[in-house]
């Protein structure tokens, strides 16, 4: 069991998070409820209580209608009866009968994913991405008048621009509304520029916490995906196409080198390295099998050092 001082303070908000953040993106897709549940339960037994999921969750999949990862989710919380343990992370705009961030939409969808995760609130709330022609005031002031219900604990974005945001936290300091605490963008060894500049620049400033999604580049940085592996996944072709680039290559060359000094997984070192980054606070990875765990919860224990870090950055540069 992972000690309480394992957790980290997730921005400003009164959460205390697993430095791991488990994806729900595979529950109900790539892994059915059975499988879902024994991911959680070995999460759950490692210390591990930040899960992290949407209302469109998975809703690409056919015969699916959206949902699917909250409804599991919803089910083992009931199941396990441990609410109050779990920090759960849902987000709005992308469910097929939701759709945007309009004041009206942002209050039917809460009320639909709190109804499929059996809970009255949810502890972490995202824009999942945002929609640059609904003002931010009227985003902010629908989130708000949820925090306000006691339906939402903390409001976060994901997938926003540096300028949306400065004027979404601009707005809620201005008129004494909730405000963002956290950022979900997409970030990891191969995929820097998606959030370092201008936006990492301004969570640092905001004091907000970054979880980032992609942490391990689709599977990419797992190392499973070498030249001529062929991987059963239903992420292959995403993740393989980084085996073509030079920067793909260099990076699985110092990750493999790292991890054989370290005794680790490569994915460990992976994240190792996004979890000791300004503003990270969490990296968010998923598991379709419990084998798949133990190298994901793993950084919670690895700290690289000042050279390993420097190798990483700069074969990622």
């Amino acid at each position: 069991m992972t000690s309480k001082t394992s957790l980290r303070k997730l921005g400003p908000s009164d959460l205390e998070v697993f430095p791991l953040a488990l994806g729900g993106n595979v529950f109900g897709w790539t892994a059915d409820q059975a499988q879902s549940f024994a991911v959680l339960d070995a999460y759950a037994a490692a210390g591990g209580n930040f899960v992290d999921t949407a209302d469109s969750y998975s809703a690409w999949i056919e015969g699916n209608r959206g949902g699917e990862s909250e409804t599991i989710i919803g089910k083992w919380v009931k199941e396990r009866g441990n609410r109050s343990e779990v920090v759960i992370a849902t987000k709005v705009s992308q469910h097929p009968d939701y759709q945007g961030l309009s004041a009206a939409n942002i209050k039917a969808a809460a009320d639909a994913s709190l109804k499929r995760l059996g809970t009255d609130y949810i502890d972490l709330y995202y824009t999942h991405f945002d929609q640059p022609e609904v003002p931010v005031e009227e985003i902010v002031g629908a989130l708000d008048a949820l925090v306000k219900a006691g339906k939402v604990r903390h409001i976060a974005a994901s997938n926003i621009s540096a300028e949306r945001l400065e004027a979404s936290l601009e707005f809620s300091e201005r008129e004494g509304l909730a405000r963002y605490v956290a950022l979900q963008p997409h970030y990891n060894l191969v995929s820097r520029g998606t959030y370092e500049g201008e936006l990492r620049d301004l969570a640092e400033r905001a004091g907000l916490a970054a979880v980032p999604y992609y942490a391990l580049a689709s599977g990419f940085l797992t190392g499973k995906y070498r030249p001529g592996a062929t991987v059963d996944s239903a992420r292959a072709e995403g993740a393989g196409k980084h085996l073509d680039t030079e920067r793909g290559q260099k990076v699985l060359a110092a990750l493999d080198e790292i991890a054989r000094a370290r005794g680790a997984e490569v994915a460990t070192v992976a994240l190792a390295w996004l979890a000791a980054q300004p503003t990270v606070v969490a990296p968010i990875a998923s598991a379709r099998t419990v084998e798949q765990l133990p190298a994901l919860l793993a950084v919670a224990e690895l700290r690289l050092t000042q050279d390993e870090l420097g190798k990483l950055a700069q074969a990622s540069a």
